[in-house]
């Protein structure tokens, strides 16, 4: 592993871009001043309220905001405003390789988990947690928690059991994020190697049968026969057709995983919910699942 990630002292920078959809300083202010009530400077990148379509800018502009951050020497955090589309099209011109020998914090979840792929695959740690668009929705309490992981203090999560677990112990690195941006990076380098891993997933406003074709692919890709463990966060408003597929999507995903000899977790309070818990993506944990929790340690 890369050297330690820095850590988030009073008075320091946390820069707030957008790689994806646009955003609006109203929609960013909450956050703005909860930052600043902790003890922090938050500053914003140049192009942060730019409009293209649906985007945050053209995609020159968003990586402009992103590679900047990325070059900074001072900073120690980039908190990404928010998700929705758009880091796909600008992360094969993105240059890493400054964190490479001097890690930061790149936090966010939804569309954001292109990055948390992109720098665990280069061995760089990555939060998945929540962003300053959730903060009326989310409320102080993720962002509570997300600050604690930055100032060095990693969290013990025990969380009670869910009906369809598969109880069991496992080690591995913890990688993941949105399962549909999992899915639409299959087979590329930017996805990190699953082999002994354990594999983290959440997602929204999803198709029934789009989940099944999703397990299908991990299936016929290995990646679930690779993994040592499964946590599944929220798979939150999904979608049916007229004709009903016939199972929830937890019940999908547990069709797939239930034969499989590893512990899985199911309903992990992180994702598009109210309590979207902080996720260190990159790191070893410990995976415990029994009759009555889960218990997930660093």
């Amino acid at each position: 592993m890369n050297e330690l990630m820095p850590i988030l002292e009073k008075g320091d920078e946390i820069r707030i871009i957008s790689s994806a959809r646009k955003i609006s300083r109203s929609e960013l202010n909450p956050a703005l001043v909860f930052f600043r009530k902790q003890g922090f400077n938050p500053t914003l990148g140049k192009n942060i309220f730019k409009e293209e379509h649906q985007f945050a800018g053209s995609d020159q502009e968003r990586l402009e905001d992103l590679q900047n951050a990325i070059n900074d020497p001072h900073l120690k955090v980039i908190w990404m405003a928010r998700g929705g589309y758009g880091t796909h099209r600008v992360i094969k011109e993105l240059d890493i390789s400054p964190l490479l020998k001097k890690p930061k914090w790149i936090i966010g979840y939804s569309d954001v988990s292109v990055l948390h792929c992109l720098l665990n695959a280069n061995n760089i740690r990555s939060l998945h947690a929540t962003m300053p668009v959730n903060f009326k929705d989310q409320g102080p309490d993720s962002f509570i928690k997300a600050l604690e992981v930055l100032k060095g203090n990693y969290p013990e999560y025990k969380i009670k059991a869910h009906p369809l677990n598969k109880n069991g112990k496992a080690k591995g690195k913890l990688y993941g994020g949105n399962l549909s941006i999992l899915y639409s990076l299959n087979g590329s380098e930017i996805l990190p190697i699953m082999k002994d891993a354990i594999l983290f997933f959440e997602d929204l406003d999803e198709y029934l049968y789009h989940i099944d074709r999703i397990m299908q692919n991990f299936s016929l890709s290995g990646i679930l026969n690779e993994i040592k463990g499964l946590i599944i966060g929220g798979l939150s408003d999904m979608n049916d057709n007229l004709v009903p597929y016939g199972k929830t999507a937890e019940e999908i995903v547990f069709e797939h995983v239930n034969s499989l000899e590893i512990p899985v977790c199911f309903g992990f309070p992180a994702g598009h919910q109210k309590e979207n818990f902080p996720l260190l993506l990159g790191e070893e944990i410990l995976l415990n699942v029994d009759n009555d929790h889960t218990i997930i340690t660093y």
